[in-house]
This record gives C-alpha cells, structure tokens and sequence, in this order.
C-alpha cells in the first residue's frame, strides 16, 4: 500500500527594492519561507549570485534537508535495532556545477555524520545503518545525483 503525503509553504520575495526587476542590479534577491504554524525562514540567493550571505540560500537548504532526513532515519533505525545514540551531528558538503548558460546542478553530496553511541560493540552495526538510512530517506530518493555518507562513529 502507497500512502500520499502532502505539503505546502509560501514564498514571498521581499526583495522589490521600489523599481523591481527592471534591470539586474535593481532588486535584492531576498525572500521569506511561510508555513502555517512555524517560523519563517528568510531566505537569498547565494552571495556568488548577487544574494544575502546573512540568509539561508537553496543550495545550503537543499544539503540541510539531506541531512535531517538522513539523521532522522538513522535515529529511527538505531532505536529499532538497539543502538543509543546520544549525540548526532553532521557536517554536509555538497558540490554544485555551474555551466555556461547561468544553469547549474548538484553533482554529489558527502554527508558526515559525527555519531555517538553507548555500546562499542555495536559499532560496526552503527555504521552499516548508514546505508540502510541513506536507502529510506525520502530526499536522497528524490535527487538525481548520488549521496554519500563518510560516518564517524564512536561509543561513549
């Protein structure tokens, strides 16, 4: 049986400095993220791209989704298979192309994650979750480039 979810947010681009867009240089590249019930997220576009370097951009929002929705499957899997972990941290890095045209994409993302777990002799079994997170996450599902995971596990 597939089950459907469904999700909405809003975006509003504040970055109509009074003339528009009518030329390049004439609107910031600022906008903010709405969902009901949460925080906004002010966003822009990536400095190298005329935006907001104190703002969140989509590339860094693409790298954080991959990175939450691995930790969270990976947490979950732990706890299924008897694993504490009581420390997750994680330090993505992605690699985007930009082509000639002005178009880009994502090539790889390395996610490292820096776990700590309270059984040592459960660490080689930590690290194969790994896999088995990176193969559930519903973001590394849905892009078309591969993620990888290089894992730091020790046991406290």
């Amino acid at each position: 049986m597939i089950r459907s979810h469904s999700y909405s947010t809003s975006l509003t681009w504040t970055g109509n400095q009074g003339k528009g867009t009518s030329n390049y240089n004439s609107y910031e590249r600022s906008y903010t993220i709405s969902t009901e019930g949460k925080t906004d997220i002010l966003g822009s576009a990536d400095p190298a791209f005329r935006g907001d370097a104190s703002k969140y951009n989509p590339e860094e929002m693409l790298l954080a989704s991959l990175s939450s929705c691995h930790m969270l499957w990976y947490l979950h899997l732990c706890s299924t298979a008897g694993i504490t972990v009581t420390h997750y941290e994680d330090n993505a890095e992605g690699i985007m192309e930009e082509h000639k045209n002005g178009s880009g994409r994502f090539t790889e993302v390395i996610l490292k994650p820096i776990v700590k777990i309270t059984d040592e002799s459960q660490i080689e079994k930590a690290e194969e979750l790994h896999s088995e997170a990176n193969k559930m996450c519903f973001i590394a599902n849905s892009c078309n480039f591969p993620v990888k995971h290089v894992a730091e596990i020790k046991a406290v």
